[in-house]
């Protein structure tokens, strides 16, 4: 579901008027000419070459592992009829041109970065292609029709040649044509293949920059000490004995907690460690995982209605068997490998920020606003992310970065440490969910209800949108069950818990696939079938889902796995991808081991095969941790877990074989980055119901034994 733009510009609490995010496509500039030096035309807003004939792709959204630093050009190159090793990638300024159509800002999240660029990409490029062969063809006296591009060449029929480079300033010239023919996917040269990454050079050799790399100039850095309950705040402080420490610069109160500004990262870090400070825990002082978990359970009131489909209550009530089930799902951290960090330069004439976010004009609207300036007077950097999974849509660590270096008026780099990461996230929101599935006397599936309770995010960071309809962002992977059920009901309870929740990988695909697959597996127990039969059937009219489910299976040899293991399924669609999972588990000394996940992925049309592969695998190895171990708990307001000792990660002997199988498609794009997350939980769990014959309703598996 898309953001409308103009619901996102009154509910971003750092947006102040004037703004107006819409895409545009500019037509080509011709920047002043000096004597001998080299130019570069703007054919785009994501193309610029330049008369040396260096071709840059401006890419509009962040890298953080997922592969866009080589989808993207990779769509623009085809279309220009160049090698993607001819395309030099930056990174894009804030910019409204670089909106995501599907969610309505300048942003990276939803896996929606390919689906997203798949028309604007290519025909951006193919427009550019257009406009040099004109201007070539023009030069030569001959039909336009007639020419082609070579790998950065306008050539004629005849065989002569020009450079892109050399006509570029004669093409930006020439009105943006807006009837352009796109590559058939019958000719695709670059889409569909497996082209090595193209950062990975960078990242090989050391050359790519991630936020914490970031070095300027007569630069100070910060650590930063916050309140340890969330949702408190500072009384009163004691700075004494850090002013006198090695290094130290200044300490500053910022919107978020103490700055102490020192020469060193470790000087800052040590004299934050000897504030004296009085922290007042706020409204949270109280909290803990019990109150969380009764307010969900005791959360009243009817929910919004996502789906309603027939008579669900009437259904229900004729029914010959019913089966009801409730499920729980914990908070969880974000856990990225580079923690949160900003690096602000606030001058006379303005600020740049040099930082890892995935949103980049809510990040110049947050510095824009710690600052004092106007948002135009703020430049967004992007660097590399070491990680984001959702944690960078918040821009909770930029402010203090700026209003230290407006304080001290230098440059300053502020590094939250791993435990202040942990322990101040805006976690995974937690769910208690309600499911009641019907059978009529001949055992056939009637009625199918989902009852959601749990917090909000979009409530929080686009409350415009949840003012007006359901959250989109809560009903996910739940409003379009896929099965051909005559009955079907959705509702989602909002129940807020007191501390701030975030989007991470998946979103709510994660918990609601958990539910819904693992109680279609307990509806099969019931109605005597097995799984994977009972899914194909009512997946008739179904065929992506049902193809998914046939290779996955039939991958896996699933019922044919190896004595003492087991074998577990689920499906699901997100993002416009579906998918289908077999987990392969043993129990061994009360506990799970996974032996392998096998992973059936219909995407569309894939650009990277490489990459799709790799972000499948990720995915799962991401949602395995978070079956296994992940769990954030709160007591009086604070986070138990600290550090990756505590907030366990999936260990690479503990990883399965995992095996992606793709399959060949013409559609669409979808995504790709997320949905894998949220099959592994049901399909782990149905196996491990395989194995034991226990149902497992809430998460993570540490809270059970299987001895």
């Amino acid at each position: 579901m898309s953001l409308d733009r103009r619901e996102f510009l009154k509910s971003s609490t750092y947006l102040s008027g004037g703004l107006v995010i819409a895409l545009h496509l500019p037509g080509c500039s011709k920047p002043a000419r000096v004597r001998g030096e080299m130019k570069t035309i703007a054919a785009n807003s994501w193309l610029r070459i330049g008369t040396d004939n260096t071709i840059t792709f401006l890419c509009d959204r962040s890298e953080m592992g997922q592969g866009v630093y080589t989808a993207l050009p990779t769509l623009l190159a085809e279309e220009l009829g160049v090698g993607l090793e001819r395309i030099h990638v930056d990174f894009a300024p804030a910019g409204n041109e670089y909106t995501n159509n599907l969610l309505g800002t300048q942003i990276t999240g939803g896996s929606s970065s390919v689906r997203d660029a798949w028309q604007k990409l290519r025909r951006a490029g193919a427009q550019a292609r257009s406009m040099l062969v004109s201007a070539a063809a023009k030069d030569w006296g001959i039909s336009a029709a007639n020419c082609k591009v070579e790998n950065g060449f306008v050539v004629s029929p005849h065989g002569k040649r020009v450079s892109f480079g050399e006509c570029a300033e004669a093409a930006a010239r020439l009105p943006v044509p807006q009837d352009v023919k796109l590559t058939e996917a019958g000719k695709f040269r670059l889409i569909g293949t497996s082209i090595k990454r193209l950062d990975t050079p960078l990242k090989v050799n050391g050359s790519a920059q991630y936020g914490i790399d970031v070095r300027l100039p007569d630069m100070l850095y910060a650590a930063l000490a916050m309140p340890p309950a969330l949702g408190g705040k500072a009384l009163s402080f004691d700075d004494g004995k850090s002013r006198t420490m090695p290094g130290v610069k200044a300490v500053v109160q910022t919107s978020s907690g103490i700055a102490v500004v020192a020469t060193s990262w470790w000087q800052a870090r040590q004299a934050r460690n000897a504030l004296a400070i009085k922290w007042d825990d706020g409204p949270n002082a109280g909290l803990n995982d019990a109150m969380i978990l009764h307010g969900l359970q005791h959360a009243a009131g009817a929910g919004q209605s996502a789906r309603k489909d027939g008579d669900v209550d009437a259904a229900i009530k004729s029914a010959a068997k019913v089966v009801k089930a409730q499920y729980q799902l914990p908070l969880l951290a974000h856990a990225t490998l580079e923690p949160q960090n900003c690096t602000a330069d606030v001058h006379a004439d303005g600020c740049d920020i040099y930082v890892p976010t995935q949103i980049q004009q809510v990040a110049q609207l947050a510095a824009a606003g710690a600052a004092g300036l106007k948002p135009e007077q703020v430049r967004v950097h992007t660097t590399f992310l070491g990680g984001g999974f959702g944690r960078r849509l918040d821009v909770d660590f930029i402010p203090a970065a700026v209003e230290a270096s407006k304080a001290v008026g230098k440059p300053v780099k502020l590094l939250w440490t791993r435990e202040d990461d942990t322990t101040h996230d805006v976690y995974r929101p937690p769910a208690f969910d309600t499911v009641v599935g019907a059978f009529d006397h001949s055992g056939r599936l009637i009625a199918w209800k989902l009852h959601l309770v749990g917090p909000s995010i979009t409530a929080r960071m686009f409350p415009a949108v949840v003012e007006k309809s359901i959250d989109p962002f809560a009903i996910e992977a739940a409003a379009n069950y896929p099965y051909d059920v005559p009955n079907v009901s959705v509702d989602c309870l909002r129940h807020e818990i007191g501390i701030n929740v975030g989007y991470t990988r998946s979103v709510s695909h994660a918990l609601n696939c958990f539910v819904a697959e693992s109680f279609m597996d307990e509806l099969a127990a019931s109605a005597g079938k097995d799984p994977v039969e009972f899914r194909r059937t009512l997946l008739a009219k179904q065929p992506r889902y049902l193809r998914a489910l046939e290779l996955a299976t039939q991958e896996a040899r699933y019922g044919a796995a190896p004595k003492g293991h087991f074998h577990g399924v689920a499906v699901m669609e997100g993002y416009g991808t579906y998918m289908a999972q077999v987990a392969q588990i043993s129990l061994e000394k009360g506990k799970v081991k996974v032996h392998r996940i096998v992973c059936a992925v219909d995407c569309g049309q894939v650009v990277n095969r490489d990459i799709v592969t790799a972000q499948v695998e990720g995915s799962i190895i991401f949602g395995l941790t978070s079956t296994l171990w992940g769990e954030i708990n709160i007591q009086r307001g604070r986070v138990q877990q600290t550090n990756f000792d505590t907030y366990r990660l999936l260990r690479m002997n503990e990883t399965p074989r995992i095996d992606v199988f793709i399959l060949d498609s013409t559609q669409t794009p979808g995504g790709i980055g997320e949905p894998a997350t949220a099959l592994v939980a049901p399909a782990v769990c149905n196996a491990i119901h395989a194995a034991s014959g226990r149902r497992l309703r809430s998460l993570p598996l540490t809270r059970h034994n299987f001895a």
